[in-house]
């Protein structure tokens, strides 16, 4: 797989979408903790992909594209509290839930195509 850039890559163009949702999502949320541990996590997502990518080596690639989906799971563990917490609604946690499963996905298919 070839791409120009790293923002080139759909898992970092999904996992942008997902920081800038997390970000609004929780602007308002009082527990300064957990907002800022989830949002770190978002922005690690992103983050890890692009590093990975800017250092020209599949094997670095594949290393931070697994730190990276490590990431993504800390968002999905962190969803559930939030929804349990009454930090978000249900809905926002079903579309939240859904686009880390899918960026995780899409993680997982780029590990594989640079074995």
């Amino acid at each position: 797989m070839k791409f120009e850039r790293f923002e080139d890559i759909v898992a970092w163009q999904k996992s942008k979408e997902l920081t800038l949702l997390i970000y609004k999502l929780f602007d308002d949320c009082k527990d300064y903790s957990f907002k800022d541990q989830i949002r770190r996590a978002s922005v690690s997502v992103m983050n890890n992909i692009a590093e990975g990518y800017e250092r020209k080596s599949n094997n670095e690639f594949q290393r931070f594209l697994f730190i990276s989906k490590g990431s993504v799971g800390e968002v999905r563990s962190m969803l559930y509290l939030a929804v349990e917490l009454k930090y978000i609604t249900e809905d926002s946690y079903k579309d939240l839930h859904s686009r880390t499963i899918e960026i995780a996905k899409i993680i997982s298919g780029l590990i594989k195509s640079l074995n």
